[in-house]
């Protein structure tokens, strides 16, 4: 049996895509349908095959009776704002680890969701590679979970059962239940429809202009494909999943305009107080990881061509990835 937390969610509901499309539908999901996010989350399961559903509360219970092929644990509290650290250590860390443990008792594979946000502002760099984790310097309590359990792993001797997936800047169909925490293609494409512009931050570093600060953007199809290569090929440790090549808002809002036949228009305005001191104003990933296991990286690089198909066969018709 595979094993999906978050599977409900934006990137584990495209993983069991992906499942699906190779034959696999004997899938046991967990996810979390508490708050009123899940009137929208649910809709993710459109489409998807699976065997069974359950609220994350039940995970051990379930699991405790159930053989486990593997576990694809992507299910996390997300909130890079969050302020309670204990809910964010709890849910992010301490699940986090008692579900490794138990695939060590059940000996299933672990992959799992790391974060490209454990880099911080990135005076590290972004290279994947398990022996400078100690040097990560997180900027948000999110971030900080993640790095903690990447560390845990990896002080253990664990990373050798495990393949951590530190994701980038993920976008795609399925983000819709997600607010404030979407992508910021979906974002601007609400803004365009709505008002005809997008207002994005202006920067407040000197040698950066306005809208030019980058991210490393991976469209959530690449994202889930990285994933699966990795898991197929029997690959553990930690491997960043991002295209490489970073953009800028600038670029990523005129895409979407451009996908919607429409010339761009752009406001800037002053980045927020809170905001500034956890803003990741560059993040590239270093791949030359995944270009060693002989992934073929180059089918990453089209990026305004990912933006154009994620809004004009899924925003524009609110789809779900499972439901085209």
């Amino acid at each position: 049996m595979v094993v999906v937390t978050g599977g409900a969610g934006f990137i584990g509901s495209a993983l069991i895509h992906r499942l699906n499309q190779n034959g696999i539908d004997k899938i046991l999901i967990f996810d979390s349908f508490y708050s009123s996010k899940s009137q929208v989350k649910w809709k993710n399961l459109s489409g998807l095959k699976f065997h069974d559903v359950f609220d994350k509360s039940q995970t051990f219970d379930v699991l405790s009776e159930t053989k486990i092929d593997v576990i694809f644990h992507l299910g996390a509290k997300t909130s890079t704002t969050e302020e309670d650290f204990g809910v964010v250590l709890r849910e992010n860390y301490e699940f986090s680890k008692k579900l490794f443990l138990l695939s060590l008792e059940k000996k299933s594979k672990f992959v799992y969701a790391s974060s490209a946000a454990t880099y911080g502002s990135g005076e590290n760099g972004f290279r994947d590679n398990e022996k400078e984790l100690e040097k990560l310097k997180p900027l948000n309590s999110y971030a900080m979970s993640k790095h903690l359990f990447d560390l845990w792993l990896y002080r253990n001797g664990y990373l050798k059962y495990a393949l951590g997936i530190k994701y980038f800047n993920v976008f795609g169909p399925g983000e819709y239940h997600k607010g404030e925490m979407r992508s910021f293609v979906s974002k601007a494409y609400d803004q365009i429809t709505q008002n005809g512009y997008v207002r994005l931050f202006k920067s407040f570093v000197p040698e950066i202009p306005d809208g030019e600060q980058k991210r490393d953007f991976i469209y959530v199809k690449d994202a889930v494909d990285i994933t699966f290569y990795l898991f197929e090929k029997g690959y553990s440790g930690i491997f960043n999943c991002g295209t490489g090549k970073a953009h800028s808002f600038n670029e990523l809002v005129k895409a979407v305009f451009s996908a919607l036949h429409k010339e761009p228009k752009i406001e800037y305005f002053d980045t927020p107080e809170n905001i500034k001191k956890q803003y990741q104003n560059f993040t590239e990933a270093d791949i030359s990881k995944l270009v060693s296991t002989g992934y073929d990286v180059k089918k990453l690089w089209d990026f305004e061509g990912k933006v154009k198909e994620y809004v004009s066969r899924y925003l524009i018709y609110g789809k779900t990835i499972g439901e085209v």
